[in-house]
């Protein structure tokens, strides 16, 4: 199965934007709900948005919420998040992956596995 690609990170000063791709395969998109990770330095993966299929709702963890948008083309099997006034605590490795639809916050059970992240550095 194919490994998501996940790109478009990259270093910025505090006060930026930024926005996230992430291609997934046809099969893995689907009907799935998907989702965005990320593992900052020494500490576990954790969720920073979800979008239902067909974008029929979406989910933000507080850290991100008022500052982010998730969105996703199924045509293209690739999700999106816009980040804008980053702060320094958005320093990390951010992944995507279906998403369990019970909780909308966690991976799905059996997904695949993970792709190599985007990395993404904010200054002070």
């Amino acid at each position: 199965q194919m490994q998501p690609v996940e790109s478009g990170g990259g270093l910025l000063q505090a006060g930026g934007s930024l926005s996230l791709s992430c291609v997934h395969s046809a099969g893995s998109f689907g009907n799935n709900a998907m989702g965005w990770f990320r593992q900052a330095p020494g500490q576990a993966r954790v969720f920073v948005a979800g979008i239902a299929y067909r974008a029929r709702a979406t989910y933000y963890a507080d850290s991100v919420n008022g500052r982010s948008t998730v969105s996703r083309d199924d045509a293209k099997s690739t999700l999106y998040l816009q980040m804008n006034n980053l702060t320094p605590e958005a320093t990390a490795v951010y992944y995507c992956a279906p998403l369990d639809q019970t909780t909308m916050r966690h991976p799905q059970q059996g997904f695949g596995s993970w792709g190599q992240g985007t990395q993404v550095i904010v200054s002070s």
